[in-house]
């Protein structure tokens, strides 16, 4: 059985790196996903973040344009967004 070597994806920091987490629809999802976001990257600005209702508008997708310094924070973020009961699916 043979398998094609795996190559990681290489990243050039500092870099724009959009992350998403998708939830139920609720007032208080975009400030939870920016209050987890803001812990890795302080710098975040407001207008960094994009909503997105589904269409019947029972789930929302919040995006946040950050600064990314490392993997290491990527894989914070998301673990962090992963672990919140509010987010139901991060990319």
């Amino acid at each position: 059985m043979n398998q094609a070597p795996q190559t990681e994806a290489v990243w050039e920091f500092p870099c724009q790196f959009p992350v998403k987490a998708m939830g139920r629809s609720s007032p208080e999802l975009e400030l939870v996903v920016i209050e987890i976001i803001r812990r890795h990257s302080p710098e975040t600005q407001s207008d960094a973040v994009r909503l997105r209702p589904s269409k019947a508008g029972n789930y929302t997708s919040v995006t946040v344009v950050i600064e990314a310094f490392s993997k290491q924070q990527i894989d914070a973020i998301y673990q962090d967004l992963t672990d919140s009961p509010h987010i139901l699916v991060t990319l």
